[in-house]
């Protein structure tokens, strides 16, 4: 395991907050929590897969920041409303959209939903990802095409929108231009044949980062984020994942609170498209023959 970017909404092991079985309506909770802070002064951000772990210390960190939250969720509805509760009580608006991102007429509506609640998104996170244990002698057809719909077709999608969406004024006006920051995988920079169908959809995700960071600009900027194990998951104690954590050059791999302030600094660095952000106190720099899952213990 590595980064488990965001194993969050459901039980049956998604790294993000999306599940295809899921086709609840859409929560637009905008509860009146006192004097709202302007539209018109407020910059806006989408996250999928947002309602817990990774995806919440997200949106949290990106609303601590100034941001309002478009607060993507698959099945954690009653998460998402407690999400956007919090993120109101900082003093930021928030809405909690739902979307099964295994069907691309749920996920084009992400993007007009955020921008009719809260306004223009300047900055969409692909954070939501399915995550299911596979290898090479039993990979099949149905998990490796929903992989690729949700961990690559998803991000796709919604960064072709998020570009169509942005005014032709942002070649020249650069407060105009958006950023789409991918939620990659340390486990990209040091391989192992564990979860193959995840790690291809994320190989593919890697690859779509820097052809849409050619394809899109100069509306968009496109980047990589990729974090190391993170967060204990359920499939491990806390002995093993401690033991796991510490599998690192720096004694440690990362943290929410490293994740959340490099995707600030991905979000404004102007400068930066194209490349990826490896966060992972040096995972990557530890070759290891099977996903540190099965190594430490779990």
């Amino acid at each position: 395991m590595t980064v488990r970017p965001d194993i969050s909404s459901t039980e049956a092991a998604e790294r993000g907050s999306t599940d295809p079985t899921d086709r609840g309506p859409a929560v637009h909770d905008q509860r009146d929590h006192g004097a709202r802070p302007s539209a018109a002064s407020a910059r806006v951000v989408l996250i999928t897969g947002a309602a817990r772990r990774i995806g919440r210390a997200l949106a949290l960190g990106f609303a601590a920041h100034g941001w309002d939250v478009a607060a993507h969720y698959g099945t954690s509805r009653s998460e998402a409303n407690e999400l956007i509760a919090e993120i109101e009580a900082l003093g930021r608006r928030a809405v909690a959209l739902h979307a099964d991102l295994a069907d691309e007429a749920q996920v084009a509506r992400l993007l007009p939903d955020c921008t009719a609640a809260l306004g223009h998104p300047l900055c969409i996170v692909n954070n939501a990802s399915l995550f299911d244990e596979d290898t090479a002698h039993d990979v099949c057809y149905d998990k490796l095409l929903r992989m690729m719909s949700i961990n690559l077709g998803a991000p796709l999608v919604l960064a072709r929108m998020l570009h169509d969406a942005t005014p032709d004024s942002a070649h020249e006006d650069q407060t105009q231009r958006g950023v789409v920051i991918n939620v990659l995988d340390q486990k990209l920079y040091n391989m192992n044949p564990d979860y193959l169908s995840y790690t291809l959809s994320k190989a593919a995700l890697d690859a779509a980062t820097v052809a849409l960071a050619q394809a899109l600009a100069p509306k968009l900027r496109v980047v990589g984020l990729a974090p190391g194990l993170t967060l204990q998951s359920a499939e491990q104690t806390p002995a093993s994942f401690a033991a796991a954590h510490r599998m690192t050059p720096l004694g440690r791999a990362s943290r929410p609170e490293d994740l959340v302030a490099a995707a600030l600094y991905l979000a404004d660095a102007a400068g930066v498209t194209g490349t990826t952000l490896i966060v992972d106190g040096g995972q990557h720099l530890v070759p290891l023959p099977r996903d540190v899952m099965f190594l430490a213990g779990s």
